[in-house]
């Protein structure tokens, strides 16, 4: 009995050891900047940490610059996720290929992690956005340091208070637009494109139509310009003709 204890015993160390393990300088290979990383899953960090849904879980870290570390999402997402891709640039960058790449390769029953908002999205509108084609899509969305997860109903809470926050802010910013072009107006400032033809040149127009008998389309030709582009200009001005 003891021997079998003791073989069985020897058998449970042997199998630990013939387990893949993942080494600190593996895991810090997770601040490779710019090189997104895949972790397939024989290895992952901790397979028993995965939920129940048949999706991936992806993560996604950001940092701003090449000397910052994504250490500290890392560590907080190593336990919870299948596959790792870090980026180094700024959240307001026109193109973030990392972070596009995710979102394309991303399929029905996937979820998309991060750490924490601000790591993905550059403002609540963006993050309203981006969450609705992830729905669309079939694709949950788990912000770890908020505890937010799209796949529970805490999550469709969160999703719904977030789309009346972004509606809040779309409209603060149309009416912040309207004033602001208001305000330029009162003092004299042109909004829009400029406009082709200043006030002599259409005061001279006019002229050549009222007096001279020409035809608009004729002025508007000779000044290189549509006919309805001359005729505005008279109405800016208060001319008829």
């Amino acid at each position: 009995m003891v021997n079998v204890q003791g073989q069985s015993l020897r058998n449970s160390k042997e199998e630990q050891a013939a387990m893949p393990q993942i080494s600190v300088s593996r895991q810090m290979d997770l601040r490779g900047i710019g090189k997104s990383l895949r972790l397939h899953k024989k290895d992952r960090f901790c397979a028993g940490s995965m939920t129940e849904t048949t999706g991936r879980r992806i993560a996604y870290m950001r940092v701003s610059t090449a000397e910052q570390s994504t250490d500290r999402q890392a560590h907080g997402l190593q336990d919870l996720c299948d596959e790792f891709y870090p980026e180094s640039i700024s959240a307001v960058a026109a193109k973030r290929p990392v972070f596009e790449e995710v979102l394309a390769m991303l399929r029905p029953g996937d979820t998309l992690v991060v750490w924490d908002l601000d790591r993905a999205f550059r403002s609540t509108i963006d993050a309203l956005l981006i969450m609705e084609s992830l729905r669309e899509r079939g694709i949950h969305l788990h912000i770890v340091s908020m505890y937010i997860d799209t796949s529970t109903d805490e999550g469709e809470l969160f999703y719904t208070f977030l789309a009346g926050i972004a509606q809040y802010e779309r409209r603060v910013i149309s009416r912040r637009t309207r004033e602001g072009i208001e305000a330029a107006r009162r003092k004299g400032a042109q909004i829009g494109r400029p406009h082709l033809l200043d006030e002599e040149t259409v005061r001279l127009a006019h002229k050549k139509i009222v007096r001279d008998g020409l035809p608009c389309r004729q002025v508007a030709a000779l000044l290189a310009v549509n006919r309805m582009t001359l005729q505005r200009a008279f109405k800016r001005h208060g001319l008829t003709y």
